[in-house]
């Protein structure tokens, strides 16, 4: 028992030592650090590049097919929230675009903007010639789901007894030592085929991080000043780099499978395709489709110069046979087989 107040003693020299360092570099720790915030995803990226991604962030020679990323479910979002989090798709939207293993494409809220787009061109509100209609957007290879657990471990009870040794001392020591937090995030991202729903992909990343905030410290009397930002910061750095770690796994699965890759151009090449690509009428391999008007040819070939098969009425059907030539269907009809103009026929 008569070694219990020097213990205490040296506990308080030590602590007390800490508060003094600190204290001579609280100017240091609160001056902002510009361009020196943000978390390990950011920087930016387009057709031409990505521009500030993170070093350890996996790269690609050429994208392996499209994805589409959805949303959290409620509960993830619900828990997001409690730190003031939003939703993590946009960061990893860009993450996905700065590494160039995948076309990132919009099936979002955005996604409601663009057939708000085609139902204006549809009515004929748009502009003639704006080129917006069917069979112009990519196809989503791979939809990714993304999940995250946050977990927060906090040393507040260290504090909390220094507290109560050392009185009103004891409670800026108990701020310093309960400011010492260990955070830790899960995240997982499940990716599946679009096509078939086959799930093609899982892996789990995590990020850890000891942080020391500092709340409203008095040493001696007088106010060292706040540090650590805004409140939800921290948070947000330790889930963007569990994201990244969990990504990167992603890629190197996919990676190592070649019968996972698809047939996609690049970024650039396929935004341009999508201001190229001529609106019009999607038809698939067996649609059944019939004339907009009375007197529809059926020609021998794809073009005007062919022979003509059949003139078709306006009630005849015709079963499309999955090829289009300029501007031309292959039908099969009751009247023979050919090809018709795709812009005077409609499912």
């Amino acid at each position: 028992m008569n070694s219990y107040p020097g213990l205490v003693r040296s506990v308080a020299v030590a602590l007390c030592g800490f508060c003094v360092v600190v204290g001579a570099g609280a100017h240091g720790v609160l001056d902002t650090k510009k361009g020196q915030g943000g978390s390990d995803v950011q920087g930016a990226a387009g057709t031409q590049g990505a521009q500030g991604a993170a070093a350890d962030l996996e790269r690609c020679d050429k994208p392996m097919g499209a994805m589409a990323v959805v949303e959290p479910q409620d509960y993830v979002m619900q828990a997001l929230a409690r730190y003031n989090l939003q939703s993590p798709v946009g960061l990893i939207r860009m993450m996905i675009q700065q590494s160039n293993c995948f076309i990132v494409v919009e099936r979002g809220q955005g996604m409601q903007n663009m057939m708000q787009e085609r139902a204006l061109a549809g009515g004929g509100e748009l502009r003639g010639g704006s080129n917006v209609g069917g069979g112009q957007m990519v196809a989503a290879d791979f939809i990714m789901t993304p999940t995250v657990v946050f977990s927060e471990s906090n040393a507040g009870g260290v504090g909390g007894a220094l507290g109560g040794l050392f009185g009103g001392r004891g409670s800026a020591l108990g701020a310093i030592v309960g400011g010492l937090k260990f955070k830790e995030a899960q995240t997982s991202m499940l990716v599946a085929d679009a096509r078939s729903g086959v799930q093609v992909a899982a892996a789990e990343g995590s990020s850890k991080k000891a942080d020391l905030s500092l709340g409203a410290l008095v040493i001696g009397g007088g106010a060292a000043g706040g540090a650590g930002g805004y409140g939800n910061t921290n948070e947000g750095k330790i889930i963007a780099a569990s994201f990244a770690d969990n990504y990167n796994n992603i890629v190197r699965v996919v990676r190592n499978d070649p019968s996972l890759h698809r047939d996609v151009g690049t970024l650039a090449q396929e935004a341009a395709a999508g201001g190229s690509t001529k609106a019009g009428a999607v038809f698939n391999e067996g649609d059944v489709l019939y004339p907009k008007i009375a007197g529809v040819k059926v020609m021998g070939s794809a073009g005007e110069g062919g022979k003509v098969v059949a003139t078709l009425a306006k009630t005849d059907e015709m079963i499309y046979m999955g090829e289009e030539q300029a501007g031309y269907l292959k039908v099969e009809s009751g009247s023979g087989s050919g090809w018709v103009r795709k812009i005077l026929v409609a499912k």
